[in-house]
């Protein structure tokens, strides 16, 4: 089992324009990798594999200087990340699905960056980084586990995030006993087979007012310049501050439904279908009806417990 750990991390000016450039380099790979399988299957009508870009990196950092500064083993990923897009793709076309093309990725559409299995160490409050140096973080909790990959990404306020992912042993899963079935709504966020009615806020519609205002200030301004730079990060924090309180709220709903029962059982919803009901789209969105369930998964995961999602 794997757990994800969230952390922030606090570079220094240089570090912080490392970041950037390491997150550049990565974002042209990535285009330059895409066009290549692109134009192979256009020209030539031949398939590039994954093992055939990775066996090519080493001349082209020969060719590109800028290449060297990233940790190998980054390189390498940001080549799986595009695989696993074409992956993605091939599984769509099989099952007569919106293929949807991998696409190439503009300025501020590539946000992270990882390294899968070395080139990183978590050290007394410094994370050290290949290629990047010795950077402060907060872990504001203990990592349970082996730490197996490290994930740094960029938030849309401009903050950097670190995600550890650690391996634990599963947890052998009880023989349940309780169990409760949970029903999803909107004018309550659940109500359970006990009879319970759980609430929610409606973070969304309480920031709407200055988030609608701030959209308005921003369409206003020139492209290109620094006050619209300014205005988009204002409608980016209003929506991170939206995320945190929604976020927080379905973990301590997720945890109480946990604890209820030795299985929850969800009704196996078409949210994606559901969603396109314009009247109610914006309502559906907020309460996140998806993430409660896989936040409830997760810790089920945990101590042993069960979800099950049924007709």
């Amino acid at each position: 089992m794997r757990t994800a750990y969230r952390f922030r991390i606090y570079p220094s000016q240089k570090q912080t324009y490392k970041l950037d450039e390491t997150l550049e380099i990565c974002r042209h790979l990535y285009n330059n990798a895409l066009a290549e399988r692109r134009d192979a299957w256009k020209n030539e009508q031949k398939s590039v594999s994954y093992f055939d870009q990775a066996a090519s990196l080493a001349s082209e950092k020969k060719s590109d200087p800028r290449l060297r500064s990233v940790f190998s083993q980054v390189l390498q990923d940001v080549l799986r990340r595009l695989d696993k897009a074409f992956t993605a793709f091939f599984r769509r076309v099989k099952s007569g699905d919106k293929p949807g093309y991998p696409r190439f990725k503009g300025a501020g559409w590539y946000k992270s960056f990882t390294y899968p299995q070395a080139g990183f160490k978590l050290d007394n409050g410094r994370l050290n980084l290949s290629k990047i140096g010795s950077v402060r973080i907060f872990k504001h909790r203990e990592i349970e586990g082996k730490i197996k990959t490290c994930t740094l990404k960029k938030d849309a306020v401009g903050d950097w995030l670190a995600i550890l992912v650690a391996e634990n042993e599963d947890v052998p899963t009880i023989e349940p006993e309780t169990a409760i079935g949970v029903d999803v709504g909107l004018k309550t966020l659940a109500a359970t087979s006990a009879g319970e009615l759980i609430g929610y806020p409606d973070y969304l519609h309480t920031e709407e007012k200055k988030l609608a205002k701030s959209q308005r200030e921003l369409s206003r301004k020139k492209k290109g310049s620094n006050n619209r730079a300014k205005a988009k990060l204002k409608v980016a924090k209003i929506h991170r501050k939206i995320t945190r309180r929604r976020d927080d709220y379905l973990h301590k709903v997720s945890r109480h439904l946990t604890d209820s029962a030795d299985m929850v059982v969800f009704e196996n919803l078409n949210i994606q279908g559901m969603v396109k009901n314009h009247h109610l789209a914006k309502s559906i969105a907020d309460h996140s009806w998806g993430k409660l369930i896989r936040f409830t998964q997760s810790k089920a995961a945990k101590v042993g417990k069960v979800v099950e999602l049924v007709d």
